[in-house]
């Protein structure tokens, strides 16, 4: 499967409730359920009016309709082929 970072503008969405943030999350893990094994949810970063979430899924289809049935929107989807992190500075 491919990892993607995918951008959403939700007006508001950084002053959400906890409340409002677990169901958009049940939203979304329902969605999950529905597809089945092609996509996975690894976990989303809230900021101001946007979310960024990384997802491991075998297309962007299996992505839109996620987002077609959660009803969370989509801004855009960026592969991510590589990924880096503090450790690699030890090699």
């Amino acid at each position: 499967m491919k990892r993607s970072m995918i951008e959403r503008s939700i007006p508001g969405v950084g002053e959400f409730s906890t409340t409002e943030l677990f169901g958009a999350a049940r939203a979304s893990n329902q969605a999950l359920s529905t597809i089945g094994p092609k996509i996975q949810w690894q976990d989303s970063y809230v900021a101001g009016d946007k979310t960024f979430c990384i997802y491991l899924a075998e297309s962007e289809d299996e992505i839109r309709k996620h987002s077609e049935l959660s009803g969370i929107p989509i801004g855009t989807i960026t592969e991510i082929p590589r990924i880096i992190d503090p450790l690699a500075a030890n090699n």
